[in-house]
């Protein structure tokens, strides 16, 4: 069993080691499912976080001065009943039941989204929607031939005036990088049926007498129209994880920075955690699980992998929220609206009340979240806290929602890593590392979205932990956790337990149906163009 510890100070007996049967590295979503299902087969745990005081990595819920910010909106729902299960067990009195409701905003004014057509066409006004059917007309009549980017790909299908409305601005803000260079595959798999311009021109062709269907041209999947939420924000359901963990014996150290992952010669390791405080402490196991970021793990491993250089290359997106209290009722009913506008930094915004009531403690006051998409160390990331605050401040006012005088207060959340980065190399580099480890370390285990370098959803990332867990069980790799479909319309439609079919790899167990539903959920990222010869027009 684990030396005892006291897991929030780090200060421990026994000349700070610990000797468990499992070292877990993240208590994220993916380390904490892994620590709770061990602790409740018998198995000792520690975990090692290196947030001094939250757990639930990205899913954390932030707290300040008594207003909750959910990191980026986290709706519990998922395709896998064994998920939805465990969810329970961990919060059986504590979920509500919410509205969906997202929109677009555009030049000041609301779109759903959906798109509803005629909703649409009244927004954009008569002339606005004709030159948006001419452009349209004129990208049938001479699309670009050799299509290679997303922008090639959007303005054939809706036309460049639809193109930059409702997909330029809002892309590049969340991507880093021009539309021009993102790829037409990814493209044509993340719009799909449920794509923004459609609505609008089936409203022009409808206006005009072209198209007689009955609906309003959304003949698809239907969006989600409600979602189960923790009443206090999603970092509830993961401190109520730590909870458990903790009452069974193991052990989950706040303030614990990954040093070393070095081998003990004998198929276990020996974790070195480097304190707040500036002390070290070690921990032996059997096992390691890491749901670090594939690229630190590398260069913390001891011996280093021969893949480290590969791992290195490995980037990420990063993204911060800048919460504001504004003296007002809500300002708007939805979760979130994508914001569409080039005069702004802010690609998006998120509601906490319409989140949760149990959110914002002050009837009189509204919370909302500005989404700031960056990379760690540009200037939005290196900005203060206080120029961050007059930023978001100033651009809900160009926008039109709030007055400056109304704001009251703010707070700022970095979320380093947030998005792996899929470029031209990230899959040779992440199969590299992979491979290697498999064939080298059989009991080290990777899980999670940055574990994995795979843009995952939370209930993805669960289950590479439950899978991982049921292979530490069975002393041998009887499940491929790296066998996962995309699927990037996973959380807009289907119905909780739906599954989906997860093709086995030779010499591994097929996942049943219920854990297939729940690894089939990562979702698509842009990739960069192929480089090759020019284009031209028809």
């Amino acid at each position: 069993m684990a030396t005892e510890f006291d897991t929030q100070s780090g200060q421990g007996a026994a000349a700070n080691q610990i000797d468990v049967d499992v070292a877990i590295i993240g208590a994220g979503p993916a380390g904490l499912t892994a620590g709770y299902l061990l602790s409740r087969q018998g198995f000792s745990v520690a975990i090692i976080e290196k947030d001094p005081s939250s757990v639930g990595g990205i899913s954390r819920t932030v707290e300040h001065e008594g207003y909750r910010f959910d990191i980026g909106g986290h709706r519990f729902f998922s395709k896998s009943q064994q998920v939805v299960d465990l969810w329970d067990e961990l919060l059986p009195n504590d979920f509500i039941q919410r509205p969906r409701m997202s929109r677009i905003y555009y030049e000041g004014k609301f779109y759903s989204y959906p798109l509803r057509a005629f909703e649409a066409l009244g927004n954009l006004g008569i002339v606005r929607s004709t030159l948006c059917m001419a452009s349209y007309a004129k990208s049938r009549m001479f699309p670009i031939r050799d299509v290679r980017s997303f922008q090639d790909w959007t303005c054939n299908q809706f036309g460049t005036k639809l193109f930059s409305i409702f997909f330029k601005t809002y892309t590049e803000k969340v991507w880093g990088m021009p539309c021009d260079e993102m790829s037409a595959d990814w493209a044509a798999q993340r719009i799909k049926g449920l794509s923004l311009g459609a609505a609008v021109l089936d409203g022009l062709k409808r206006s005009l007498g072209l198209n007689k269907r009955p609906n309003n041209g959304m003949a698809t999947k239907t969006l989600l129209e409600t979602f189960r939420y923790p009443r206090l924000g999603p970092g509830m359901m993961w401190d109520a994880a730590r909870d458990r963990i903790v009452e069974a014996g193991g052990l989950v150290l706040m303030g614990h920075g990954l040093k070393q992952l070095a081998g003990d010669g004998q198929n276990g390791w020996r974790m070195t955690a480097t304190r707040t405080d500036g002390g070290e402490t070690v921990i032996r196991s059997k096992h390691a699980i890491s749901s670090a970021p594939m690229r630190e793990l590398a260069a913390r491993l001891h011996p280093l992998p021969a893949t480290t250089l590969e791992a290195s290359k490995l980037r990420y997106r990063d993204f911060l929220t800048v919460a504001l209290k504004i003296r007002s009722e809500d300002l708007f009913p939805d979760n979130w609206i994508y914001i569409h506008d080039s005069k702004v930094r802010v690609g998006r915004i998120q509601n906490f009340r319409s989140w949760s009531p149990e959110m914002v403690p002050d009837s009189d006051v509204a919370c909302v979240g500005l989404e700031y998409f960056c990379f760690e160390g540009d200037d939005l990331w290196a900005s203060t806290d206080d120029a961050l605050i007059a930023l978001a401040t100033k651009e809900m006012a160009i926008l039109g929602l709030v007055k400056p005088e109304q704001v009251i207060g703010g707070a700022v959340v970095r979320q380093e890593k947030a998005y792996p980065v899929y470029d031209d190399d990230y899959a040779a580099n992440v199969d590299a590392m992979r491979r290697e480890l498999e064939e080298t370390s059989p009991t080290l285990h990777l899980v999670g979205r940055n574990g994995m370098h795979r843009y995952n959803n939370q209930d993805h990332a669960m289950m590479t932990a439950m899978l991982t867990v049921e292979n530490i069980i069975a002393g041998e790799r009887v499940y491929d956790i790296w066998c996962v479909n995309e699927d990037a319309e996973y959380h807009e439609a289907g119905d909780e337990g739906d599954a989906k079919a997860l093709p086995a790899r030779p010499g591994h167990r097929e996942a049943s149906a219920d854990q297939a539903a729940a690894l089939a959920s990562v979702r698509d990222v842009p990739e960069r163009v192929k480089k090759g010869p020019g284009r031209r027009a028809a």
